[in-house]
C-alpha cells in the first residue's frame, strides 16, 4: 500500500514526501510542476508527471501503487489573484478535487487528508478561531476550499472513505535540514517577501494596513512552521487509519504576531535593513487571523516542536539564501 500526495512538488507538499519517505512510508507524488519543481521531490518518491484533473490518469496511478490513502495539496493559494480571476480558483482548487475524488472512490482509497485553510473563516474578529466559528470566506480562495471540504464531506457520507480536513493558517520556514523550502518565484507570503527584501531581492516591501484594531496597528497571523504542519498530517492520516471516522481541525500555534514584528525578526536574522513602505489595507484582510489549537493537541496529541518566530524565520532565510544562490 502506499500514500499519493497531490502538489508534491510544492512547498508544502515536498516536505509530506520528506517527512513520509523518512518513515519508510511509499509515497507517489502527482504534480503539473505549474508551480512545483521536479527537484524539489525526494528520489525515494515515485513521480508521476500529470494533473489530478485527469480522472483515468489518477486512477491508473492508485491502481499501479495500489495506493490507500490520498494527502491532497495540489491547487491555487494566492487570495488577491483569486479575485482577480475567480474561475480560476474554482477550476484548481474545487472541480480538480471533484475529479481526483471521483479517482479515489472509484479506487477503494480508505482516506483522504484535504489541505484547507483558515480563510474559510472570513473575517473573525481578535479573538482566537475555534473550529465552530461562523465560515464565512470572504475570497473565491476561500470559497474554492469550503466548497472543497463541503464536497469532500458528501462524499465520504456516500462511500467507504474516511477524510481529514487541516484549516492552515499562516505556514512558513523550511525544511531544518534544508532539503526543501518556499521556492515559488511568485510567493506573496509575508516572510518570504522579507527574507527576498533582505537580500536584495526586492528594493522594498509593503505592509499592506497600518490601521488595524491591534497592539501596533498591523494584521497579526499564527505563524506555523512547515514541518510541524506536515507532522500534523501524519499524526492525521495514523488518526483516521485507527478510528475509521472523519475530522476537521485548525493547523495553528494558537498565538500570533504583527506584520511588524515579522519583520523586526527578518532584520535582526539577517542583520540587513531594507526599506518598508506601508500602504493601504488590502480589501478583505482581517485584522487578526490566529487558531485556536485545543482540537488538534487534544485529538491527535500534536506536539509542535519548532514554535518559534526567530527559528522559523532563519530557516525560511537560509533558504532563500541557498535557493537564490542555486538560481543564478
Amino acid at each position: 500500500m502506499a500514500t499519493l500526495v497531490t502538489g508534491g512538488a510544492g512547498y508544502i507538499g515536498s516536505h509530506m514526501v520528506l517527512a513520509l519517505v523518512d518513515a519508510d512510508i511509499a509515497t507517489v507524488v502527482i504534480d503539473n510542476l505549474s508551480t512545483g519543481f521536479d527537484w524539489a521531490i525526494d528520489q525515494r518518491a515515485i513521480f508521476a508527471q500529470g494533473d489530478i484533473a485527469d480522472t483515468e490518469f489518477v486512477s491508473k496511478l492508485i491502481k499501479t501503487h495500489k495506493i490507500d490513502q490520498i494527502v491532497h495539496f495540489a491547487g491555487s493559494i494566492i487570495v488577491p489573484e483569486s479575485v482577480e480571476n475567480p474561475l480560476k480558483y474554482y477550476s484548481n482548487n474545487t472541480a480538480n478535487t471533484r475529479n481526483l475524488l471521483e479517482a479515489a472512490v472509484k479506487g477503494g482509497v480508505e482516506r483522504f487528508v484535504f489541505s484547507s485553510t483558515a480563510a474559510v473563516y472570513g473575517m473573525p474578529g481578535l479573538g482566537n478561531v475555534a473550529e465552530d466559528n461562523e465560515l464565512a470566506p470572504m475570497s473565491p480562495y476561500g470559497r474554492s476550499k469550503l466548497m472543497s471540504e463541503w464536497m469532500l464531506a458528501d462524499v465520504a457520507a456516500a462511500h467507504e472513505m474516511n477524510y481529514g480536513v487541516l484549516r492552515y493558517f499562516n505556514v512558513a520556514g523550511a525544511d531544518p535540514k534544508g532539503r526543501t523550502g518556499q521556492s515559488s518565484a511568485g510567493a506573496t507570503h509575508l516572510i518570504k517577501v522579507a527574507t527576498q527584501a533582505a537580500l536584495g531581492m526586492r528594493d522594498h516591501m509593503n505592509i499592506f494596513g497600518t490601521d488595524f484594531d491591534t497592539p501596533d496597528g498591523t494584521g497579526v497571523r499564527d505563524y506555523i512552521h512547515v514541518s510541524d504542519l506536515v507532522d500534523a498530517h501524519a499524526l492525521l492520516l495514523d488518526y483516521l487509519k485507527i478510528n475509521k471516522t472523519n475530522a476537521t481541525m485548525n493547523c495553528g500555534y494558537g498565538r500570533g504576531y504583527s506584520v511588524r514584528q515579522v519583520i523586526d525578526v527578518v532584520k535582526q536574522v539577517s542583520g540587513k535593513d531594507f526599506e518598508v513602505r506601508e500602504v493601504a489595507r488590502r480589501a478583505g484582510d482581517p485584522a487578526s487571523v490566529v487558531a485556536s489549537a485545543d482540537l488538534i493537541r487534544s485529538k491527535l496529541h500534536w506536539k509542535p516542536k519548532l514554535d518559534d518566530l526567530t527559528g522559523i524565520i532563519t530557516s525560511a532565510f537560509e533558504w532563500e539564501d541557498r535557493l537564490q544562490k542555486r538560481n543564478r
